[in-house]
């Protein structure tokens, strides 16, 4: 598998720009509606009475809506194309997330959550087959530090913009529309340029997801703690006595260190001989973090140094996996491990959010930091167990 298939030409050294364009395009419309959504539609459910378990639950919904997505997506793309496949995906993204706005009714949310956040999926799945299969091997981490960065920079700019636009009215559903029809444009242009699926893969589908396990279980992590923390960071922040405001400027902080950090990490990768030590290392830094947060209520300035550094450990989870799966796998391989990788982020995405509200119900406004600190202890743990019993780098 980690040779290219016959007939597959040879990748080249140089960076195509229209693909990386393309998938940029699509990766920003995902993390600006990830990162504006999550918080957006936690704090309306809030200002309606609604609990945090049930808040959670319903955020829960876009993991489960993820992992179906993620499962089906190579079929779909090998059938109609990757990039017909994308602007599909953008079309049924941006009028869900409208309809999020004209609906009011709570169980409503859960279909709708289906539909989005399926959407958002094969988004994420094909941008990230594209930008693998056409990255230069030797620049891989380069090119994948750019590509995690915009991913970063969306995920960041998204609470920035809840913090200037608010939760009331059209406004910041119509521009978070906005911003995922414009990701059309570059996909659109690059078409002819995606790359093709005429094989299946060798493996079942479920194969792919143990087949890396240490760059799975950290994309697991990063997608607990990710969804997790956009959807109920808010509501600790303002616990914590921070204002709304306040409290969305604390995640564009945590934004700004995924983006820093993802370029010099994606390129660190690619000089290590072992990733896993750097996967342990960044889960160690975000436990750290985990931890201090309870002694950092009320104090905003220190609480924003502590998340700029655990933002960029966090994030370079998911960069330094995808990085691994890139170097080792090609063609349709490449694209149901992609899907895999995807899959165990919305894994996480469903077990953070629901663990996390469920922990603020039982414990009190600590239980927040309390939930993550465990995904981190058990990825720590995973850690150490991978790399002292089973030396094989995978």
């Amino acid at each position: 598998m980690s040779q290219p298939p016959s007939g597959t030409p040879a990748p080249v050294e140089e960076i195509h720009w229209p693909s990386l364009i393309a998938a940029i395009a699509a990766i920003t419309a995902v993390g600006i509606a990830i990162g504006l959504g999550l918080p957006l539609l936690s704090i309306i459910m809030e200002k309606r009475g609604i609990s945090s378990t049930m808040i959670g639950l319903n955020s829960a919904m876009a993991g489960l809506a993820s992992m179906a997505a993620a499962t089906v997506t190579a079929k779909i793309a090998h059938r109609y194309g990757v990039a017909n496949t994308m602007l599909l995906a953008i079309l049924f993204a941006a009028i869900s997330a409208l309809g999020f706005y004209y609906i009011e009714n709570f169980w409503l949310w859960f279909p709708l959550r289906v539909v989005f956040h399926g959407a958002i999926t094969v988004l994420f799945v094909l941008s990230e087959f594209w930008i693998n299969a056409t990255a230069p091997p030797s620049r891989r981490g380069l090119v994948l530090g750019i590509y995690g960065t915009v991913l970063s920079l969306g995920f960041a700019t998204g609470p920035l913009l809840f913090s200037i636009l608010g939760s009331d009215g059209i406004l910041p559903f119509a521009f978070g529309a906005g911003v995922i029809l414009l990701a059309a444009i570059p996909i659109f242009l690059a078409r002819n340029e995606s790359p093709e699926l005429d094989e299946k893969p060798e493996l079942h589908f479920m194969r792919y997801v143990f087949l890396v396990p240490t760059a799975t279980a950290a994309v697991f992590i990063f997608g607990a703690v990710e969804s997790g923390g956009l959807s109920l960071f808010p509501i600790y922040g303002t616990r914590s006595g921070f204002t709304e405001s306040q409290a969305a400027l604390l995640l564009t902080v945590m934004g700004i260190g995924n983006v820093i950090f993802q370029i010099p990490l994606g390129m660190l990768s690619d000089r290590m001989k072992d990733r896993r030590n750097l996967l342990a290392l960044m889960t160690v830094v975000g436990l750290i973090g985990a931890l201090c947060l309870p002694l950092l209520q009320g104090n905003w300035w220190l609480m924003a140094i502590v998340l700029l550094f655990w933002g960029g450990s966090v994030s370079g989870l998911y960069t330094v996996g995808l990085s691994h799966l890139g170097s080792r796998l090609t063609g349709a391989d490449l694209a149901a491990a992609n899907a895999a990788f995807i899959f165990s982020y919305a894994v996480g995405t469903v077990a953070g959010p629901q663990a996390i509200g469920a922990a603020m119900d039982i414990a009190g406004n600590d239980g927040f930091a309390w939930a993550i600190a465990g995904f981190f202890g058990l990825y720590v743990l995973l850690s150490v167990v991978r790399i002292v019993f089973n030396p094989k780098r995978t």
